[in-house]
């Protein structure tokens, strides 16, 4: 019987790319994640308030690191190899051990969008998770109109599941949200297997 591995929250697991080092958040990566936070481009697709002040990026880094030693969530920090600076955050937003299945979400600074870098730290999150973690689907709730990351997805093999209408209330409006999903077996392994 296929049992999800806990021994990934025994020690932080740090992934290293091509270009890239996913390590765990810590509270003084708060400015980074504030300034991510804090731009409207970052939020155009995601249901939540643009932050107000850096304290709430140190709440929400230390609720990160909480939900890893709880055992219900991993999140990493993505560091530019070469600089040592933070561009973005990914991981695991939520774990369901019993079920093998895990949520992944992420943001990335603007700057860095359309270098296919999301892609490459993406690829390394996934793989640790089909393969370290013994998860046997991997979902993705984002909005229809998030064209960018809807291609991201589908280009790992990652398929529709559901689309919900006005699924969610924010800012005086309702918005729909789409489920996408990856089951193992189904992810495209020439992606999966490459060097980036």
């Amino acid at each position: 019987m296929q049992t999800f591995n806990h021994d990934v929250f025994n020690a932080f697991p740090v992934l290293k790319t091509h270009r890239l080092t996913l390590r765990e958040i810590r509270p003084e990566d708060a400015k980074r994640i504030y300034d991510m936070r804090s731009n409207g481009r970052v939020n155009q697709f995601i249901a939540r308030p643009q932050m107000q002040k850096e304290e709430d990026a140190l709440n929400l880094a230390e609720r990160t690191i909480a939900a890893y030693n709880n055992k219900q969530a991993i999140g990493w920090a993505g560091i530019l190899r070469d600089s040592n600076e933070i561009i973005g955050t990914c991981g695991f937003n939520m774990i369901d051990a019993y079920n093998l299945r895990a949520e992944i979400g992420g943001e990335m600074a603007t700057e860095y969008w359309g270098k296919h870098i999301a892609i490459e730290a993406v690829m390394a999150i996934i793989k640790f998770g089909l393969a370290e973690m013994n998860l046997h689907s991997i979902e993705a709730k984002v909005s229809p109109d998030n064209r960018g990351a809807i291609y991201l997805m589908e280009q790992i093999g990652f398929v529709k599941e559901a689309h919900y209408k006005d699924r969610i209330y924010f800012n005086g409006k309702f918005m729909d949200m789409a489920v996408y999903t990856l089951i193992k077996g189904n992810e495209r392994l020439t992606l999966l297997q490459h060097d980036f």
